[in-house]
């Protein structure tokens, strides 16, 4: 498959700059694979579409103040994304996306909120590995929300640009379907008889870095971590439909399902001919063009489909990207 087959066109006053008020006032825009159709709702109808014996799985990701403006010592600047602890097993060092990096080195200094940080090692890519004391500690008192480049900072946009069941922190980038979510919504949701499954995959850049190839096959996926509790096990196998709210736990439940390994890191690519295994419904936000959530979302519903799903949506004026409106694929994935 091409990934120029991912484009699409799309008005800049269609990406949305805020969350919905209230989050479950966002529109839902219903797509049944199956029958080929296409509803309007809005994001608090979704328990109607639940079924008793589903599981509604929620990924519980918490974004961290991930981006931290740093000095060289020549004074220059550099804007740090931190995308991950890599474990003591490398000192404490976490990997960073880093830009400018041209002219960053293994060993450079760097100055961020009155605290050192040293660059270790070039991981490719823009990617580095950095060394400070408690960087967790300086990122709560100096990191910025990592929101998208296409959303204007503002104290408003970073204090909503988390999910109301967050709780797991270690996300670059936050598990957008999630925003549509109220308590209200999640109560009626166990009213209409679907289980809560909480997992958690921790969003990095293999879910928000574009793909560059010109073949969709040739892009490489960064892994994530994740978790599959045994309680989610328990709901997800004894579902009547599984239901992941987001490409994110869509990717957990499939990586799970692939290799039976509960926790670990995935680097699974779902585009067009994949085969589901673990997902029935899948909630999702309009993704960009040529992404990886696109070719998730194509494979699930079907290329023609959904390419028809944005083409209305944009007609619709829905609202699209992080903070926009939300699809419910219906019968796509997995075949029962």
């Amino acid at each position: 498959m091409l990934t120029s087959e991912l484009d699409y066109d799309i008005p800049e006053d269609l990406i949305a700059q805020s969350p919905a008020e209230p989050r479950d006032a966002s529109r839902l825009m219903v797509v049944n694979a199956k029958e080929g159709t296409i509803a309007h709702h809005t994001f608090r109808d979704l328990p109607r579409f639940l079924l008793p014996g589903d599981a509604l799985v929620l990924n519980e990701t918490k974004v961290i103040p991930a981006r931290l403006e740093a000095k060289k010592p020549t004074g220059g600047e550099v804007e740090l994304l931190f995308l991950r602890d890599l474990g003591p097993n490398r000192g404490g060092a976490w990997e960073v996306l880093a830009r400018p990096s041209k002219r960053l080195r293994p060993g450079l200094g760097l100055l961020a909120g009155g605290k050192r940080l040293e660059i270790v090692e070039s991981l490719g890519d823009g990617h580095w590995a950095v060394c400070a004391h408690d960087v967790r500690g300086l990122l709560e008192r100096r990191g910025r929300m990592p929101l998208p480049p296409y959303i204007s900072p503002t104290p408003e946009t970073e204090g909503r640009y988390q999910t109301v069941y967050a709780r797991n922190e270690g996300s670059a980038a936050a598990p957008t379907a999630g925003f549509h979510f109220t308590g209200q919504v999640l109560e009626e949701a166990e009213r209409a008889g679907a289980g809560i499954a909480r997992i958690t995959l921790h969003v990095g850049v293999g879910t928000f870095m574009p793909v560059r190839t010109e073949r969709l096959e040739d892009h490489r996926m960064h892994a994530e971590y994740y978790s599959v509790p045994p309680e989610a096990v328990q709901t997800v196998q004894h579902a009547r439909r599984v239901v992941a709210a987001g490409t994110t736990a869509a990717r957990a439940l499939e990586t799970w399902s692939a290799n039976g390994e509960a926790e670990g890191e995935s680097n699974l690519f779902v585009y067009p001919g994949y085969r589901w295994l673990a997902v029935d419904t899948l909630l999702t936000n309009f993704h960009l063009p040529r992404s990886t959530l696109l070719a998730m979302v194509m494979s699930f519903g079907g290329e023609e489909l959904v390419r028809e799903a944005y083409r209305t949506a944009v007609k619709e004026r829905y609202r699209f990207y992080s903070f926009g409106d939300a699809m419910l694929l219906l019968n796509g994935g997995r075949q029962l």
